[in-house]
């Protein structure tokens, strides 16, 4: 029986019903499920975190292959029908409740777990605010290997003078190393969503990728720059120095004040962080 129509068995056996609130979308594409599996490298010594695991069938394929997984699942609907389709296997724990409230670190130290890695088929809803928070808060992963939006995998990947390059593409090169893996059909999943997915995985950095001296005030510089993006430089960050810093600072580092944002790189960005935090203390 095809991945397709064992989904659709499962969804019919236990009269699941699907909740457009939480993005709920199964994958039923084997060869996608392959391209996840491949890309995560995973051995006996992994062990994996998974958000939304869905009626567990990324879980299974997982846990033949590491030490540990920890699934982690907002809909009650779905434990059930998690317990009855991981049931055989000894190396899974299921866990009800929300990934944007969970404490992933203390789940690390409680459950022993190492090499970390997250595989997840993330919400699209919740996307940007987990990846957010799994940086933010320093869990202690290895690598992400995610299914999002592509809309969002192209602001993740964007590069300076694009549309799509933002906070987060600097949020994520700031912390990570980045790959493609592929790109997924809406009718690669049931039901199937209104946009592309892509597949990707970023590899923490053990340094990040540029040098900063005030990592809060460099991402608030970020944040500024961007909060208004049609802005220019002198303007869009008033909150962050006096003009005469500012513009002092911009004419040491040859940067056109009437620049706006989104044209800086993240290297532009750590320097005049630095110049900023320098005249700040």
């Amino acid at each position: 029986m095809g991945l397709k129509s064992k989904t659709m068995e499962i969804v019919k056996y236990f009269e699941f019903k699907f909740n457009k609130n939480l993005g709920q979308n199964f994958l039923i594409d084997e060869n996608i499920l392959k391209k996840i599996i491949d890309a995560a490298e995973l051995d006996e010594n992994s062990t994996v975190i998974e958000i939304g695991p869905g009626i567990g069938t990324l879980t299974q394929e997982m846990a033949k292959r590491c030490k540990k997984v920890v699934a982690v699942e907002i809909d009650k609907n779905l434990i059930p029908i998690l317990e009855e389709t991981l049931g055989n296997f000894k190396n899974i724990k299921i866990i009800h409740s929300d990934a944007l409230k969970v404490d992933f670190n203390k789940i690390i130290k409680e459950e022993n777990l190492e090499n970390v890695k997250v595989v997840a088929n993330l919400p699209y809803y919740v996307t940007t605010p987990i990846i957010a928070k799994l940086l933010n808060e320093r869990v202690k992963i290895s690598s992400m290997i995610i299914m999002i939006q592509k809309e969002v995998a192209d602001r993740i990947l964007a590069k300076p003078n694009t549309d799509e390059y933002g906070t987060l593409s600097l949020l994520c090169q700031y912390h990570c190393d980045i790959k493609k893996i592929c790109k997924v059909s809406p009718n690669c999943f049931v039901p199937p969503p209104r946009v592309e997915s892509m597949v990707i995985r970023l590899d923490i950095r053990d340094q990040k990728r540029v040098e900063v001296l005030d990592e809060e005030l460099f991402f608030n510089i970020i944040k500024s720059a961007f909060n208004m993006r049609r802005k220019t430089l002198s303007n869009s960050l008033k909150s962050i120095a006096n003009e005469d810093i500012l513009l002092k600072a911009l004419e040491e580092l040859s940067i056109d004040p009437k620049r706006r944002g989104e044209t800086l790189s993240i290297e532009e960005f750590a320097k005049l962080s630095n110049i900023l935090s320098k005249q700040k203390s």
